[in-house]
């Protein structure tokens, strides 16, 4: 079997196994509340992932430590504090769909940080994202609590900000899989302090919660990241990226199956409409790369 084949095969399985996740952790959060939910999945997942290095003989030594303090509070302090508090008040399927919009976050947070324009295409891409939004948070529903939508949003903004972290990161050469093992490792740290400070109901064990906790931690957060990296030395970005958006499909699928949730026409065409603007970036940055290359 080729690599990129292989490297195939593994996208296809993360994409499965992050959509399914999001199921997974609305289930989990009926025994947990949602900021101890948060710090048990990244600490698990952190030791994961620097049991990993020591496994796989990687760079163990952090580098840039204010870089990897800086994301760790974005990228898994602040995005799983806001997904699982937005898994809680909204579905699975939209809050996925709402986060999975933080592609066109980045496109406005490069051009002050980075310096990287928006040129022409992507705008189109950018505008077809943002009605889709619209339609999804209805702003003109007024009897209707927009908390859950809003979560999702600023959670996409976070994501996104991270995302510009990890970017100039990875202009340092980096070893990536050090930098996430890391920052995740702090962002948990973070995390177990937000936990214990925050008034919360305690925890409910039980054989069917710690199935989905390390469902959530070892499959989604140790295996996923492991994979993710696996396909980016593998695979060019641009398609990575471009399957990854997969994920949201499979969570709002999975979560029609199996918790029974449902959407109005209006937040299916917003959906609909958001798939569209983050394929059409995609398609836009291939273009682009395919153009740039010698």
């Amino acid at each position: 079997m080729s690599q990129n084949l292989r490297a195939t095969l593994a996208l296809v399985v993360l994409t499965l196994i992050w959509g399914y996740s999001w199921v997974t952790a609305k289930l989990a959060l009926q025994y947990v509340a949602p900021f101890a939910f948060s710090a048990q999945r990244a600490m698990i997942g952190a030791t994961a992932l620097l049991a990993a290095l020591v496994i796989m003989r990687r760079p163990l030594r952090p580098r840039l430590p204010w870089l990897v303090a800086l994301n760790g509070m974005l990228q898994t302090t602040l995005f799983l504090c806001l997904q699982s508090w937005s898994l809680v008040e909204g579905g699975a399927g939209k809050t996925s769909v709402l986060i999975f919009t933080a592609p066109i976050w980045t496109l406005f947070l490069a051009w002050p940080l980075l310096g990287e324009r928006i040129r022409g295409s992507q705008w189109l891409a950018a505008a077809t994202t943002l009605i889709g939004l619209v339609l999804i948070i209805a702003p003109w529903q007024l009897e209707a609590s927009p908390l859950a939508k809003i979560l999702g949003v600023l959670t996409a903004m976070t994501w996104a900000a991270s995302t510009i972290i990890v970017k100039r990161v990875s202009r340092h050469g980096l070893d990536m899989m050090n930098f996430n093992a890391w920052q995740m490792t702090l962002g948990a740290v973070l995390l177990i302090a937000v936990s214990a400070g925050v008034p919360e109901p305690a925890t409910r064990w039980s054989g069917e919660y710690l199935g989905l906790l390390l469902f959530t931690s070892l499959i989604s957060t140790g295996l996923g990241w492991f994979l993710w990296f696996y396909i980016l030395e593998r695979l060019p970005a641009w398609e990575a990226s471009l399957s990854v958006l997969g994920v949201p499909v499979v969570a709002t699928i999975a979560s029609r199956l199996q918790l029974g949730e449902t959407s109005s026409g209006i937040e299916l065409a917003g959906m609909l409409l958001i798939g569209t603007g983050l394929t059409l970036l995609s398609v836009f940055n291939w273009r682009q790369q395919r153009r740039a290359a010698p």
